[in-house]
């Protein structure tokens, strides 16, 4: 694991409780070194800090991604705003955490991170089965569509129509979860459960967030909207 943060307490404290955890962490003071170790020790997992000098962990992001390293990419962020974390997705970030945060929801986040990175069994797809099979959707060992969206489990791809969309790791696994149930109503805990593998309660905007950005890249000027939020319970994927 590369652990990037610039304040030091910060920086020292969670590389005691990462290695304590039983990972095998590199800290480091800033984006240039952080880049420069990602390049030559390629890690399984990045932690970085979004305010950093020099380089900050946006731009480590979108200079990792521009070079195709598809490493899972957790942030830590002391800014709190909607536009700030969807940054933070834009930059290529598959999650984040806002400080001051507990230890023990980095744990999770993590967990979850190398859980969907994980080598997947013989004829599996990597992704949670469907809540109840998906009654609108088509799926194969290899392929799932609905709602105009077709997916490419295996080489994880998606379109809408003829547009190819450009998805995070996280976004690409919502976006299966949602076409799997298309036409069912799911709710946050569920997506929760099978996206994250943990229900981080619902002070949480982490969904919120998500689909809202996967939201953007998936209307189209003219088409149906295809997310659609049921209040209070959860989101479904259907053409209206």
């Amino acid at each position: 694991m590369l652990l990037a943060e610039d304040d030091r307490a910060i920086r020292h404290a969670l590389e005691r409780a990462l290695t304590l955890e039983g990972y095998e962490v590199t800290a480091v003071a800033d984006g240039i070194e952080a880049l420069a170790q990602a390049h030559r020790t390629p890690p399984d997992v990045l932690v970085l800090d979004v305010m950093m000098p020099g380089i900050d962990g946006l731009q480590v992001c979108r200079v990792l991604r521009a070079e195709g390293d598809r490493t899972p990419i957790l942030m830590l962020t002391a800014l709190v705003e909607t536009a700030d974390r969807i940054a933070g997705l834009d930059a290529g970030a598959d999650d984040y955490v806002v400080k001051p945060f507990d230890v023990e929801e980095v744990f999770a986040r993590l967990r979850a991170l190398l859980r969907r990175t994980s080598p997947v069994p013989a004829g599996g797809t990597g992704a949670a089965p469907a809540a109840d099979g998906g009654r609108d959707a088509q799926a194969s060992d290899r392929q799932v569509g609905a709602a105009g969206i077709r997916m490419d489990l295996q080489a994880r791809r998606a379109w809408r129509g003829g547009r190819e969309l450009e998805l995070t790791r996280t976004e690409f696994e919502l976006l299966e979860l949602l076409v799997r149930n298309a036409g069912i109503v799911l709710d946050h805990s569920t997506i929760y459960d099978r996206i994250w593998g943990y229900d981080f309660g619902p002070g949480s905007k982490n969904l919120a967030v998500y689909v809202g950005y996967l939201r953007r890249k998936l209307d189209e000027p003219g088409a149906p909207q295809l997310i659609h939020t049921v209040r209070g319970v959860g989101y479904v994927l259907r053409e209206d």
